[in-house]
């Protein structure tokens, strides 16, 4: 029996590969055929990685050349996988930075109940006195405070067409262009996300936003180290990181995992330093008495410890609290000695940018994946 190559083409144009609907030679997916004797080798390659459609292929092909050009035929089928690659939407694409903002600080802590948000907004109002341009994402999706911070409780962010595009415009106070989940949900609703819902969120917060031209922007980032961290170092490349805790050793042992985090080595997100909170407490009437309620200098001999900067330490105060709760950051107060202690912070944030960005490249955003069960994370 002669078996030739144009028996087998016409063989295989009667059949086609599992889920399309041209035959084999009309799709191209037969790359070689090779005949030696009554021996015959015909290389596939699909788009199909499932075992059970390459199996099928393979059987359908032997059978149609069993029974169209010679039974007795002799027939080897290898077949190459060639899946395409996934393509993002484009509402969703990580790791760029976001046009018209020179600066990315995000500011983590081990643990709640540390006053991270607290500093946060203290260290927005600071630097837009200081004649920044500065914005806040408030990436605490599950406990959202900056809109009662910042007295916009009430607000929307209102849309803005920019090129064709549907924006969302910050809300803005005290000079402070601001972005939060809490605008978008009922004060007493609680947000029930799973990791994947709370991404997609924060990425249209970030994305799908007019933040316009930003010296900095802030993210307030949920305590402790987890999904949401990892999506935003996913989505944004940071320009570096304050890690805040207070003195007490429960809190400086989460603040050093949250350290370790930004250090890991495939993320490598520049840590700009550690800020000690509620450091102190001094009473009114006794204003040159210090109280170290939660244990003294914790904070700084752990960045000591870590050999990263310190920042400085913030007391604990009422009014903080109390211009927290009414939506006036303590930062506003000018000239008392709370306004005194966060403009020196700030001044301290401000430096370790500066050198960071004269010493360092920029940030790559990292690449997440996942494995067995587990993420693993890499660099772009």
């Amino acid at each position: 029996m002669n078996i030739t190559r144009t028996a087998i083409e016409n063989a295989l144009r009667t059949i086609s590969l599992p889920g399309e609907g041209s035959n084999l030679m009309e799709t191209e997916a037969v790359k070689n055929i090779n005949i030696f004797g009554d021996e015959v080798i015909v290389d596939l390659v699909t788009t199909n990685p499932a075992l059970q459609a390459k199996k099928k292929t393979e059987v359908s092909v032997m059978k149609v050349i069993h029974d169209l050009v010679y039974e007795k035929a002799k027939v080897k089928v290898n077949i190459e996988v060639n899946a395409p690659k996934k393509q993002q939407s484009a509402s969703l694409i990580k790791g760029k930075p976001i046009p018209g903002i020179l600066n990315i600080v995000a500011v983590a802590s081990g643990k709640g109940g540390v006053g991270k948000s607290t500093v946060t907004a203290n260290l927005a109002v600071s630097l837009a006195n200081m004649g920044f341009k500065v914005g806040v994402l408030d990436a605490d999706i599950y406990g959202p405070s900056m809109p009662l911070m910042f007295d916009v409780i009430n607000e929307k962010p209102l849309a803005k067409n920019i090129d064709g595009v549907s924006k969302m415009v910050p809300v803005e106070n005290f000079g402070v262009k601001l972005l939060s989940i809490g605008f978008f949900t009922k004060t007493d609703q609680a947000v029930i996300w799973r990791g994947p819902m709370a991404a997609k969120a924060l990425n249209q917060m970030i994305f799908d936003a007019a933040w316009g031209e930003l010296d900095f922007l802030l993210i307030d980032l949920p305590p402790g180290t987890g999904d949401i961290h990892l999506s935003i170092m996913q989505s944004l490349p940071i320009t570096g990181a304050v890690v805040v805790s207070t003195p007490q050793t429960v809190a400086l042992s989460d603040a050093k995992k949250g350290v370790a985090m930004f250090q890991q080595e495939n993320i490598q997100v520049p840590v700009l330093g550690v800020i000690e909170n509620m450091a102190y407490f001094t009473p009114d009437e006794l204003p040159e008495n210090k109280y170290y309620i939660f244990g003294k200098s914790g904070a700084k001999y752990l960045a000591t410890d870590l050999d990263v900067p310190f920042l400085g330490e913030l007391p604990l105060v009422q009014s903080i609290r109390e211009a927290g709760d009414v939506g006036r950051p303590a930062a506003m107060q000018s000239e008392t000695a709370v306004a005194d202690a966060l403009t020196e912070v700030t001044r301290a944030v401000v430096r370790e940018v500066v050198a960071r960005n004269e010493q360092l490249p920029p940030t790559e955003a990292i690449k997440i994946t996942t494995m067995a069960g587990c993420s693993a994370v890499t660099k772009k």
